[in-house]
């Protein structure tokens, strides 16, 4: 059953947000007459999920995450989770005020200046890297007091990268709309968004007044693409994959694991992502791994030797596309071993299987372009013209700085 929404002010969200989408209207897609539904906690159990693939992937991950609230699977995620359905599709919000030590999934502030303030000893040169942290000192000083974190994200599945359905730019545009109006003091932002895999979304919300912000450098590899990559990059993944039986590995599926190996996934995860890359990557608990097992939200793989399991990736497929949120291995091991790259060749080996695009998120550059990858850069598109001047300044502060400094920079470094 579909409900209409009160916001804070009591004005009614149903026919508000109506009204919202019915002005996109009259380009293709669903045309005129679209109609944008927002849900929180309390109602979704009134909830008309959609009977499609992505409508039953969206409720076995969503629900619970909203039942029993996000910091019970991700310790650093404090966010109010919400729905939004647009016809046949459903799309997680999440809500926020301040929460700046959340992870970068869902606090803008912990993306742009703390998790950036980690990443500067990339560039390697110290000078360079002294004086852009005391600018990102200053600019996140500014964004605190202009309440930066104050932000709706759209289709936020709180995951490193957020795979878009099948989705038009006229949808993304009725649900930004909507959102604004539900949501009148915060900025509305659509994370994840690459031109090249994403061309009338990003163009639609550009027309429509949003600001494009860089956000990272980002690694595609064609797996569905026969002839995609060179001989080198063939020969590279071949000797990859050949580690496995060198060193004694099988690479296991999901049904070869049981809820004993939950512990030991947790830890690879926190190995990798938290301990060698950084806290403020989403930390998964354990009932996040067995939510994702339980459900299948994500596809388990693992490399396991004589019983103990080593590394293990999760993965899942969206119109097209691919990725791969879970990923880590025993950084315990000698590097010698070459878990990473046994385990990168099987992620790459499951894509083909699937004919998916591989979105490869960012990090190891130089590793993942000797393989076939080729880079593109992901962006945020923000729209915050219905805000005042004092909490506009430090996102256009950002578009300026970022596209016009920032990816020159990332391009010519290869970072």
């Amino acid at each position: 059953m579909e409900r209409d929404i009160t916001n804070g002010s009591g004005v009614k969200g149903g026919s508000v947000l109506h009204e919202a989408a019915e002005r996109t209207g009259g380009r293709g897609g669903s045309g005129l007459g679209v109609r944008v539904h927002i849900y929180d906690r309390t109602d979704v159990g009134h909830m008309d999920w959609p009977d499609t693939d992505d409508g039953r992937y969206a409720r076995a991950y969503l629900e619970p995450l909203m039942l029993e609230g996000t910091k019970h699977y991700m310790a650093n995620v404090e966010t109010t989770l919400m729905l939004v359905r647009i016809d046949d599709l459903i799309l997680p919000l999440t809500v926020n005020d301040a929460q700046y030590e959340n992870a970068y999934v869902c606090s803008p502030y912990t993306h742009y200046v703390r998790y950036a303030k980690q990443e500067l000893s990339l560039l390697q040169r110290p000078l360079l890297e002294k004086g852009l942290s005391g600018l990102l000192n200053l600019v996140g000083w500014g964004m605190r007091r202009s309440k930066f974190n104050k932000v709706v994200h759209v289709n936020n599945w709180l995951l490193s990268t957020n795979l878009f359905p099948a989705m038009t730019g006229e949808q993304a545009v009725a649900v930004m709309h909507a959102v604004r109006e539900r949501f009148p003091d915060h900025a509305v932002v659509f994370r994840s968004l690459c031109p090249g895999l994403h061309p009338e979304i990003t163009a639609a919300l550009g027309e429509a007044g949003c600001k494009m912000i860089p956000s990272r450098q980002i690694y595609l590899y064609r797996a569905n693409d026969p002839a995609f990559g060179n001989s080198k990059s063939r020969w590279l993944l071949k000797r990859d994959y050949d580690l496995l039986a060198k060193n004694g590995y099988t690479l296991v599926s999901e049904a070869e694991m049981t809820d004993a190996d939950i512990p030991r996934i947790a830890e690879l995860y926190r190995l990798l992502y938290l301990e060698k890359y950084s806290y403020d990557n989403p930390q998964f608990g354990e009932p996040f791994i067995a939510l994702a097992k339980a459900s299948g939200t994500l596809t388990l793989y693992g490399l396991r030797k004589e019983g103990r399991l080593d590394a293990v990736m999760g993965y899942f497929c969206r119109n097209g596309m691919m990725t791969t949120p879970l990923f880590g291995y025993d950084t315990a091991l000698p590097q010698s071993v070459g878990l990473y790259r046994m385990l990168s060749a099987c992620l790459i080996g499951q894509a083909k299987e699937n004919g998916c695009l591989l979105h490869e998120s960012a990090g190891a550059a130089q590793f993942k372009r000797n393989r076939g990858a080729v880079a593109d850069f992901e962006y945020s598109a923000v729209y915050d013209r219905h805000l005042p001047l004092a909490r506009r300044w430090c996102w256009s502060l950002l578009d300026r700085l970022l596209n016009r400094v920032g990816v020159p920079i990332m391009r010519k470094m290869k970072l």
